[in-house]
């Protein structure tokens, strides 16, 4: 066993025991950036808590009013977090009179799940 590093024990491979192998195929250039917006976008606590707390919500949809009381921000800082989340395709958004309500596409987060992490589809239901 090597030094940890961190804390994770790393372990001694022998170079004998490594053995190359085809890795897969790369991801299209034009998925990559639509998955690489979405996870930029997610990645972010504000945002993160905004995706839970629709989920969390019986009807699956919010209003910005809800968000802002629940996050304890802004209204216009919430929305420029709605805004980032809806342009990257997570989101779908609602005008209902002065209001906007918000609700998760889950055929994108789906799709993102397929695409980025491929052999995870297979092992449990999103």
């Amino acid at each position: 066993m090597a030094t940890p590093l961190a804390g994770i024990p790393i372990e001694d491979v022998n170079e004998a025991h490594c053995v190359p192998c085809a890795p897969g195929r790369l991801i299209d250039r034009d998925e990559i950036e639509t998955l690489t917006a979405q996870l930029k976008a997610m990645a972010d606590q504000n945002r993160l808590q905004i995706i839970h707390l629709i989920d969390q919500a019986p009807a699956g949809e919010l209003c910005v009013c809800d968000l802002t009381v629940s996050l304890d921000l802004a209204q216009p800082t919430v929305s420029r977090h709605l805004k980032i989340l809806t342009t990257a395709g997570l989101l779908r958004r609602e005008q209902r009179g002065t209001w906007a309500w918000f609700s998760i596409r889950w055929d994108a987060l789906q799709g993102l799940r397929e695409h980025a992490f491929p052999r995870g589809v297979d092992c449990s239901p999103f």
